[in-house]
């Protein structure tokens, strides 16, 4: 996605999505956000990673020439935008800091237009970067892909710690934070590893911190691995529920009951969800209509 011309170094994807598209925000997936809005979504092709389960692996494993790309400078990104009734921006389907400089020129015109700015990235991202895209950055879900550096090396071409470090980045730079973790048979379902995983979570990022457990379905490389059991996501909610974290999810699964949010206090059902449809939203000012707790997010 990028070359180097008589020593300059030139982005050969900015203001070239190959794909847009208007999305539910429950799609991206953020629960904590605006329920029932629409979130303008967009990506250029390329990634940072090489995970062998990528659902959209067509354009993140792809090079600008691979695929069809469209003309679009960040001002009418924002235009269209607004035109749909978008309430936010989101930066998503590939690794968004591959277009890192288009996402910050776009963000910085949509913020004084009134939207907000959401990432779905996996967070391999130098600290730097990260802190200048946070002072324009109002969410982001970071795919925690699993716990071991061995799993990010040999099914993702990465590394681990420095995902983490752009986890608590993010909740330094207070910019509002889910996470979303794939579960993969075999590969990075131990529940030993999950619950280490959520202890971590409760202890650097906040046991307010939104995770959704993602159903994986045979992908790209690994084809031949089953769908992930229900039971297994189950047990997995559980872990994180008995570690101590508050709003766990389980995603791929529509109509599953850990679909909805419920308040960690009086245990009612604050908003209700049957796939990207959003029901019931029992919140008023942020907090629950039952009991009053604060629910964290961005409500309004």
């Amino acid at each position: 996605m990028r070359e180097n011309r008589d020593g300059n170094y030139y982005s050969l994807v900015y203001g070239n999505p190959c794909a847009i598209h208007p999305d539910p925000i429950e799609k991206k997936p953020f629960f904590h956000i605006l329920p029932g809005t629409i979130s303008f979504s967009l990506a250029t092709a390329g990634c940072n990673f090489q995970c062998k389960f990528c659902q959209n692996w067509e354009l993140s494993q792809a090079s600008p020439e691979d695929v069809f790309n469209h003309d679009v400078p960040p001002e009418m990104i924002v235009k269209k935008a607004k035109d749909i009734g978008a309430h936010s921006i989101a930066y998503t389907y590939v690794e968004p800091t591959v277009f890192y400089e288009y996402m910050s020129d776009i963000a910085q015109l949509s913020k004084k237009a009134g939207l907000l700015n959401l990432t779905h990235s996996n967070g391999f991202i130098n600290p730097a970067p990260l802190r200048t895209l946070c002072k324009v950055l109002d969410a982001a879900n970071i795919d925690l892909k699993g716990f071991t550096e061995s799993f990010y090396r040999e099914l993702c071409s990465g590394e681990l710690n420095p995902v983490l470090r752009t986890l608590k980045i993010l909740k330094e730079e207070k910019v509002h934070l889910e996470i979303t973790n794939l579960m993969i048979p075999t590969k990075n379902d131990d529940i030993h590893l999950i619950r280490e995983m959520c202890l971590w979570i409760r202890k650097e990022l906040g046991a307010e911190t939104p995770i959704h457990f993602s159903r994986f379905y045979p992908l790209y490389k690994l084809r031949t691995l089953p769908p992930t059991p229900v039971s297994t996501l189950e047990k997995a909610r559980e872990v994180a529920l008995s570690a101590g974290l508050e709003y766990v999810y389980i995603g791929n699964i529509p109509g599953h009951e850990a679909e909805n949010t419920f308040c960690p206090k009086c245990k009612k059902r604050i908003i209700q969800r049957t796939g990207y449809m959003v029901g019931e939203v029992n919140l008023k000012a942020g907090k629950c209509k039952f009991c009053g707790k604060p629910i964290p997010g961005i409500w309004s």
